[in-house]
């Protein structure tokens, strides 16, 4: 972690980037190049998928450094408003075609309404910050930056893919190290709207019955359990695939409006397929099959991009960002493919990351200074290890001593079947529990799958959970071949798998593996090592400290909440053992 300044002492170059008033809400500190810490405002202020200005992180952000805001030099915003007006003005070629000459207008008033909004959120950022330059940057910059700085290598294709970013949905770039800290990025290849690979997931998520931008997830959970048999011919011809990406058919996917009350999907889709879901109605097979076939699709496009990456980088190693890169099966067929010989996807793939590539890009314009504390770092908000909490908000709560080592304590408890939240160190980055907001269980003991879903996270009962193992002893248990500490992506299992721990194998027959090392999280390491000794297996399950509908929680009064309302039987709190 990069150090800290504290009290009057002045710093030269001081960046905050931003990810804010769309959705993700977020921010990230540079202090002369140095990463001081990043953190999503959803963790703080308990409102999932905020949009709101992260008034909240960035003050633990300027207090973390002992600066104020007149200090700040620069404010990197993630997405440029002008460049919203060529589509505005594209739009009325829509005009010509009778099945989307309905759109035309009200597209292209929405991305004329949007382009003014950003740049008018851009002039209040300003006036936020009177002492620092305000720099608007291209999103998918933002998000390309962020992936390859991440990494940590010294060069590499970087695929970013997600719904929208002013006008591009796809790019592809080259990523060189130009020197020590000093990412260079040079555009390869750039798809535009209507082409959205985002926007198609999206899409049939919300036709499913599911949240678009929260829950597609989900649909890739139920994709498992479908044949896309039934629907692979609809979505060839709705998702082609071309030379230089994809397309999308507006015979099934509506053009874009970017207003909630135009729908995404066409009359013909639905009659192709069956009427749109209910968030409470039965799931039926046709639900299960229109997911397969939608994350076959997406499989099959995502793969389709990496060879391009290839083919148009000569790289050895791939970087993928953007929302769709949260498809962990996706990320996964990657890797079996061989295409390249390591993919990396950052812990915060979505729009919350690219306050940290929005940083990096203003610091490496404005500053010679190299960058710091970017590469493989995934704890950076805050900590609440000196600040203790009383129960007296949670009278249904009580405190328990813990005797000896704190790691083997919680090992023991595992092992004995209890599940348990945990509450450590700094807030992670990104939408994964990695082990410090986390809710660990045994993945030997029967029903524990059913036991989480229903009385814990309080979520559908299809939804899988992932595994978290010693890097060490990854292979025994998991056939990706490389490293996956972020959670990132889904693996194939051994046979020891599928024998020892069938309750994190999906219905696909993959896990969402994390790997730990005592390094990366010295405390996890510890735990799982302990486990090991008890059970002779060096895995546990890991989710995340929230329940359904929630955010991660990020402070100890949220963890506290979570224990109080769930069926959660402790929380291990900065070493204090406390069960409801």
């Amino acid at each position: 972690m990069s150090p800290v300044l504290r009290g009057p002492g002045r710093a030269s170059h001081v960046v905050l980037g931003l990810c804010s008033y769309t959705h993700d809400s977020a921010a990230a500190l540079l202090v002369d190049g140095a990463l001081v810490g990043f953190v999503e405002e959803e963790r703080l202020s308990q409102v999932k998928h905020t949009r709101a200005y992260p008034k909240q992180s960035i003050a633990w952000l300027l207090e973390e450094a002992g600066l104020t805001a007149d200090q700040v030099s620069a404010v990197a915003y993630n997405f440029y408003g002008l460049r919203y007006l060529p589509p505005a003005v594209g739009a009325l070629s829509l005009l010509a075609h009778p099945a989307s000459s309905d759109r035309a207008l009200p597209r292209a008033a929405s991305f004329a309404k949007v382009a003014m909004r950003t740049v008018r959120r851009v002039r209040e950022l300003g006036q936020r910050f009177p002492r620092a330059r305000v720099r608007p940057l291209l999103h998918h910059d933002t998000h390309q930056m962020y992936a390859f700085a991440a990494s940590g290598w010294s060069s590499a294709a970087v695929l970013v893919v997600d719904s929208l970013g002013e006008a591009q949905t796809t790019t592809i770039a080259a990523g060189r190290m130009l020197q020590p800290g000093r990412p260079d990025l040079q555009p390869v290849l750039a798809l535009h709207d209507p082409a959205s690979l985002g926007y198609a997931y999206g899409a049939v998520t919300e036709h499913l019955g599911w949240r678009r931008g929260d829950e597609e997830g989900t649909v890739m959970a139920l994709a498992a359990l479908g044949d896309p048999t039934r629907f692979r011919g609809l979505f060839e011809r709705a998702i082609p695939i071309t030379a230089s990406g994809f397309a999308l058919h507006p015979a099934f996917f509506a053009p874009r409006v970017l207003s909630s009350a135009f729908a995404r999907l066409t009359p013909r889709f639905t009659a192709h397929t069956c009427p749109r879901r209910k968030p409470q109605e039965p799931i039926t097979q046709v639900h299960q099959d229109l997911a397969s076939a939608l994350q076959e699709r997406t499989e099959q496009v995502m793969m389709h991009l990496a060879k391009l990456a290839k083919v148009r980088t000569g790289e050895r190693r791939l970087c993928v960002g953007g929302g769709v890169a949260t498809n962990c099966v996706a990320i996964g067929k990657i890797i079996e493919e061989g295409v390249f010989e390591e993919v990396f996807v950052p812990p915060a793939p979505g729009d919350a990351g690219t306050a940290i590539g929005a940083a990096a890009l203003a610091h490496l314009q404005m500053s010679p200074r190299p960058l710091s504390g970017i590469a493989g770092a995934c704890y950076l908000g805050p900590s609440f290890d000196v600040h203790p909490l009383a129960l007296t908000a949670w009278p249904q709560l009580t405190e328990h001593p813990v005797d000896g080592d704190v790691a083997d304590f919680l090992a023991a408890q595992l092992a004995e079947g209890r599940i348990a939240g945990l509450f450590q160190g700094r807030v992670e980055a990104g939408p994964r529990a990695l082990g410090n907001r986390s809710i660990l269980a045994s993945p030997l003991r029967a029903g524990v799958v059913a036991r989480l879903n229903d009385t814990v996270k309080f979520r559908e009962p299809f939804r899988p959970f992932a595994p978290m193992v010693l890097a060490e002893r990854a292979t025994d248990y998991f056939t990706l071949g490389q490293d996956a500490p972020f959670m990132s992506m889904a693996s194939g299992v051994t046979e020891l798998a599928r024998k020892q721990i069938p309750a994190v194998v999906h219905a696909n027959g993959t896990a969402r593996m994390q790997t730990v090392t005592k390094d990366g999280n010295p405390f996890m390491h510890a735990v799982l090592t302990a486990f090991a000794r008890r059970t002779g297996v060096p895995v546990l399950i890991n989710t995340s400290l929230n329940v359904k509908g929630k955010p991660i929680c990020g402070t100890p009064a949220m963890a506290l909440d979570c224990l109080a309302q769930s069926g959660l039987d402790a929380l291990l709190l900065e070493g204090r053992w406390i069960t409801s």
